[in-house]
């Protein structure tokens, strides 16, 4: 690791120290209670409102969005914090519509959301269909795109030794349990944004230097948006016939006006309202503090995009003004996907083992969260149910974490030599497109499950395999079936011989045919399904400083807005 100096392992080491003793402390606290499958899974009743907003934020952000959105940053600039901006609202909706349904029916994990509202087999098939997803999408994704990350930032060599460290990190703290998990994910975020800050100023003061503007982040930020002002604005415009390829392909990457009105809806609610991985910290508190962490977390999605857009932006505006050709790829390009590391690259002495505590913060919190999830599927849905259902507490404790490590091994070698092609698709694309066929069918099954009394079991089942073949359908057949121009969609060439619907647009049309198919069916069912969730409307009544949390959530999404327009 001859980048770094002496300053730089210290200041790592410092990090790993206080996490690990931090969470050792944590653990060596409740180690003489009782085992408890809740409290390992959930810390049911002992996350603070600012551990559940910090642990999401933690398990969120990781390396593909290290890397992927700050490359999506040099490729079409500040569009790409969308996916942040938006989230804040739908965590907004998950925390005053989503949490008071699984808290008050005592949701443990979504399978078992899907067994009580509808049926077993539905339930048993998204068990193992998340399963296989966080195991060889998700970890394997996380653990692969980190320790390249890493590698790359160390000046390579050590990849399967990080690989091996990564994992025995994030192991220690999931074993843990979900009260380590999420009050060392508070250090973790704390972390996570201290280094992502001093980056992003290094390469601000980067841009002001280049300029002769002196060591003035400031500066380099007006620069940026002199020099690149179309990588300042939200919304991209549709091309149009005389538009270039590049300009088609960010249009197929954030499809302007339309991605609000479709896919990036879908994305962000199935994301933090029915996925395990996220909502497992909120459904061990009570209502208010769940409420609360989960609005904390939206307030700190805010500011995101400074850390892992800005840097991608600035690369780009570095690269085009004539530095960083030393990192142009073999055909003479730049790679977005290395605007990340070619920005750490500039960093001083000191802050390079800061960077590197950060990016180890991002990929050990979501590997353990990620884990920790799998657990709680495996030994809930799967274990206890069909292979022993008298288990005691203590047995359900010890085969989840049997499970963590089972999982974390089966990614250690499934990342060794990139058996599933990561590295050649991209982290990013590749976790998108394993995740975002299934999301609108998801999505519909548990909206219309939650808040219409009237779906039935086979709906869901007709709707989540709907969903899945629609989204094939749009995304790789609608424009030879159909035409590139209908009145659903617009196809736009894509530069390798076809044309593409824009893959939110497609997330957009599946999730509404799947739901008009689900919305048929049920009609011919009961008008209120026996196992439909009794709903009260004082469920939904938020208190004042939940309110004050929300209004000013909206009042920030909204300037930014007015100001990238």
């Amino acid at each position: 690791m001859e980048k770094f100096a002496q300053i730089d392992y210290i200041i790592f080491l410092i990090y790993f120290i206080v996490v690990a003793g931090y969470g050792y402390w944590i653990y060596r606290k409740k180690s003489n209670d009782a085992a408890s499958s809740k409290d390992y899974f959930l810390a049911e009743g002992s996350l603070t409102w600012w551990a559940i907003g910090a642990s999401l934020i933690a398990s969120n952000i990781s390396a593909e969005q290290f890397i992927g959105m700050s490359g999506n940053g040099f490729t079409v600039g500040v569009a790409v914090a969308a996916y942040e901006w938006i989230a804040a609202l739908a965590l907004i909706i998950v925390a005053v519509w989503f949490i008071p349904v699984y808290l008050k029916n005592k949701i443990f994990t979504m399978p078992q959301f899907l067994n009580n509202r509808y049926n077993e087999t539905t339930s048993l098939i998204m068990a193992v269909f998340w399963l296989f997803l966080y195991i060889f999408v998700n970890l394997t994704s996380i653990l692969f795109l980190g320790a390249l990350a890493i590698n790359n930032l160390a000046g390579g060599g050590s990849f399967h030794l990080i690989v091996v460290a990564l994992s025995i990190f994030a192991i220690v703290i999931t074993l843990g349990g979900m009260r380590v998990i999420g009050f060392t994910d508070v250090i973790q975020v704390l972390v996570l944004i201290i280094g992502g800050v001093a980056t992003t100023y290094v390469a601000l003061t980067l841009v002001s230097e280049h300029f002769g503007l002196g060591k003035d982040a400031l500066a380099g930020f007006s620069r940026l948006m002199e020099d690149s002002p179309e990588h300042f604005k939200m919304i991209i415009e549709k091309p149009t016939a005389s538009s270039s390829q590049e300009e088609i392909n960010k249009y197929l990457m954030l499809p302007g006006l339309g991605m609000y009105l479709a896919g990036i809806w879908i994305v962000n609610l199935n994301y933090w309202g029915c996925n395990q991985y996220i909502t497992q910290r909120a459904l061990g508190a009570d209502l208010k503090t769940a409420r609360t962490g989960i609005l904390f977390a939206g307030l700190l999605k805010l500011f995101m995009p400074v850390i892992v857009m800005l840097p991608g932006i600035a690369a780009y505006v570095l690269y085009k003004n004539g530095a960083l050709q030393e990192e142009m790829a073999p055909g003479g390009n730049f790679n977005p996907d290395n605007a990340y590391s070619a920005i750490l690259g500039f960093l001083p002495d000191g802050m390079k083992g800061l960077s590197l505590a950060a990016l180890t913060a991002a990929i050990v919190a979501s590997l353990a969260g990620k884990a920790n999830s799998i657990a709680t599927i495996f030994t809930m849905d799967i274990y206890k149910k069909y292979m022993r259902k008298d288990a005691s507490e203590k047995n359900l404790v010890n085969v989840g974490k049997i499970t963590v490590i089972v999982a974390i091994l089966a990614s250690i070698l499934f990342t060794w030599d990139d058996m599933l092609g990561i590295g050649g698709e991209g982290g990013f694309t590749f976790i998108q497109k394993y995740t975002g066929f299934i999301s609108p069918g998801v999505l519909a099954m548990f909206l219309l499950g939650m808040f219409w009394k009237r779906t039935t079991g086979s709906a869901a089942i007709v709707g989540l395999i709907m969903g899945f073949v629609l989204s094939v359908v749009f995304n790789n057949y609608a424009p030879t079936w159909f035409g590139n121009d209908t009145f659903l969609y617009t196809a736009y060439p894509n530069g390798r011989g076809g044309y593409e619907i824009p893959f939110q647009i497609c997330m957009g049309l599946s999730f509404l045919f799947t739901v008009i198919v689900m919305v048929l069916m049920s009609l011919s069912g009961p008008k209120i399904n026996p196992k439909s969730f009794t709903l009260d409307t004082k469920m939904f009544r938020v208190e004042p400083s939940v309110l004050v949390m929300i209004v000013l959530t909206i009042l920030l999404v909204s300037a930014l807005y007015v100001r990238f327009w």
